[in-house]
């Protein structure tokens, strides 16, 4: 399921002479389009629902590059986010972003991007002893609205030639055409989020199947794109193990693990506001049918001994497939490291640099 459907486009005053916008508006021939100011389209909109299938084109004032929001109770990789847009047109039950744009839920593409993208590279290439991993996927699916927005013909001539940077484009759809028909491959990672093909069919609406997302990696993959790949969220349930080694096992068949610069984990943690809206939203959901506490970090998580026997496991799992693929933790404690990886990097620096330490090795170590 890949089929999104565009039936309205609000569009902030300020934001109709750009570049970008004209050129979406040219993809939605016949859609109605309401010039609106400021956030005026808020109190027009009843649902989430409604949200998905409304475009709202503005201008960004706030920074388009920032850190990803992690929290300092748990190692956190240093990765940075790219905003290109606020939303997303997928909707999985457990998305935190149900909650975090509860009262702003329409599709919110920001189309000074191109105005504003200098000054971020610029800021990058300020610092040239330092490794930027920066990613697109963490507000919105990276690539689900690409063939309208045409994303990756801006980021990617533009990310490919920075010698201290790599543009991550995160993605649960098949939508790769834009990027196959860009001719730069160089520091950039295409990536899917995986999952076992139950929690896809049953959690994860308008996504692609896990079938299809790994076949569009291969696809990838066979035209010159690094991969990776993130199991996030894991969820315990009924046949989990079974199900999950399915999804290894298409890996497996399908992906040169050589090319895989890395592989995160991370288990179903949310915070409380998401509790009730997957409720109401999502009635048929089972994510919320575990065993949980409230963490340090203010989040509802799985027991310890829970995240630590998924982890566990799919580090194994992932093993058989090949000794070297980057696994780490997302958000996860020195203590849960150890128990479920043999190792740990202690500190969120020092996963910052096993994960800078990847890049290396991918794409200065090749010359790219």
């Amino acid at each position: 399921m890949n089929a999104f459907t565009i039936k309205k486009v609000f569009q902030d005053k300020d934001a109709s002479t750009s570049s970008l916008t004209r050129r979406i508006l040219a993809q939605l021939p016949g859609v109605p389009i309401q010039s609106v100011e400021g956030e005026g389209a808020d109190e027009k909109l009843a649902s989430v629902e409604t949200g998905k299938e409304t475009l709202y084109l503005q201008n960004y004032k706030g920074d388009f590059l920032k850190p990803c929001p992690g929290t300092r109770e748990y190692i956190c990789c240093g990765y940075q986010i790219l905003n290109i847009a606020a939303n997303c047109p997928l909707d999985c039950s457990y998305c935190i972003l149900q909650s975090y744009f509860v009262h702003q839920p329409y599709l919110r593409v920001f189309v000074n991007l191109e105005e504003r993208l200098p000054g971020v590279l610029d800021f990058i290439e300020s610092q040239p002893a330092r490794i930027f991993r920066v990613g697109t996927g963490e507000f919105t699916d990276s690539l689900a609205l690409d063939p309208m927005t045409r994303w990756s013909d801006i980021l990617l001539p533009r990310f490919s030639r920075l010698k201290n940077a790599v543009l991550e484009l995160k993605t649960k759809t098949t939508r790769i055409s834009r990027v196959l028909a860009s001719r730069y491959r160089d520091r950039i990672i295409v990536s899917w989020s995986l999952n076992g093909p139950q929690i896809s069919a049953r959690e994860e609406k308008g996504s692609a199947s896990i079938r299809k997302r790994i076949e569009a990696a291969k696809q990838c993959q066979s035209e010159g794109f690094t991969l990776g790949f993130h199991f996030d969220p894991l969820v315990p349930y009924p046949g989990w193990r079974d199900d999950y080694t399915r999804t290894v096992e298409l890996l497996h068949r399908e992906i040169d693990p050589r090319g895989v610069i890395w592989i995160s984990m991370g288990s179903f943690r949310f915070m409380p506001a998401l509790k009730p809206i997957i409720r109401r939203r999502h009635p048929e959901s089972t994510v919320l049918n575990g065993e949980f506490i409230l963490g340090i970090d203010g989040k509802i998580r799985y027991f310890k001994p829970i995240r630590i026997e998924l982890y566990y496991f799919m580090r194994q799992l992932l093993e058989t497939w090949h000794p070297d693929l980057g696994l780490y933790l997302c958000m996860e404690s020195d203590e849960v490291w150890r128990s479920s990886m043999g190792w740990s990097p202690k500190t969120s620096s020092g996963l910052r640099e096993y994960l800078d330490q990847r890049v290396m090795k991918f794409f200065n170590a090749a010359g790219q």
